[in-house]
């Protein structure tokens, strides 16, 4: 069996949760310390989290979320931002009358999830921060240029069939991606004191050749108080077996679940 069809057969039953005028998706898997997932740009909970959700849910309650645009939540007429989807995840922990969580961001999830640390710091128990950016020149040179030229046709065809295997909004996906774009293209940075200001335990993580530099992830992890940092082979979620890793077989996702595991058990 599959990592996949695995997942498949554990998602019974996604939720939708009104939180900040939005109907947010969700899905709730396994039992134990509740730990929230959060995706990357252009990316579904299946897309990004396949390979590690079912390993996870085992010893974590997973509470895997699909942000504003993204998925089964639709887009709707408001600021798209980070700060905005950090206090949509906020909302949901209160919607479900949950004091605290664990939070596991992956790329732009990641960058969320050091928003939540910051604008709701009491609702965050420890931090993994995989592949995640708060600084513009974390990514490598000419990408925020590359962005201003980016079109659908760039995006690679597996977050593309990920997303229509969820949503038929003909024009979702086209949301979506301008979305993103736009919000990469006008990134700013995270001010060094708001970094040094998260008490929240944290485990960075990122790949040596990830199109996050790997030299950010070092600083991230040198900024924050409290971090470990993990810098493992390979390029932009291949560790967790993101849909786009060429290695489906890998072994990495395996040993980074006992890693997350470990650090979150302490």
């Amino acid at each position: 069996m599959t990592h996949n069809t695995l997942y498949a057969q554990q998602n019974t039953s996604g939720h939708y949760a009104t939180v900040n005028g939005l109907k947010l998706y969700y899905e709730i898997h396994g039992t134990g310390k509740p730990l929230v997932l959060l995706h990357g740009g252009g990316s579904t909970i299946e897309s990004n989290f396949a390979r590690v959700l079912p390993a996870l849910a085992r010893t974590h309650q997973v509470i895997a979320v699909e942000l504003q645009a993204h998925g089964h939540t639709a887009d709707i007429d408001r600021p798209f931002s980070f700060e905005q989807d950090a206090d949509d995840v906020a909302a949901l922990l209160q919607h479900l009358h949950l004091q605290k969580a664990d939070i596991l961001g992956f790329s732009n999830g990641g960058t969320t999830a050091l928003q939540v640390a910051i604008r709701h710091p009491k609702q965050v128990n420890k931090l993994v921060l995989a592949s995640a950016l708060y600084r513009r020149d974390g990514m490598p040179a000419g990408f925020f240029e590359g962005m201003q030229h980016a079109t659908l046709e760039h995006m690679p065809a597996p977050l593309k069939e990920a997303y229509r295997k969820v949503n038929s909004d003909p024009q979702g996906l086209q949301k979506m991606f301008d979305r993103d774009a736009r919000r990469m293209i006008h990134f700013q940075d995270i001010g060094d004191d708001l970094i040094k200001a998260i008490q929240a335990p944290a485990l960075v993580i990122n790949g040596d050749t990830d199109v996050v530099r790997a030299e950010h992830a070092l600083l991230l992890s040198r900024t924050l108080p409290h971090a470990e940092l993990a810098i493992l082979p390979g390029g932009h979620g291949d560790y967790i077996g993101e849909v786009c890793a060429p290695d489906k077989n890998s072994k990495m996702p395996d040993f980074v679940v006992m890693m997350i595991d470990t650090f979150l058990a302490k």
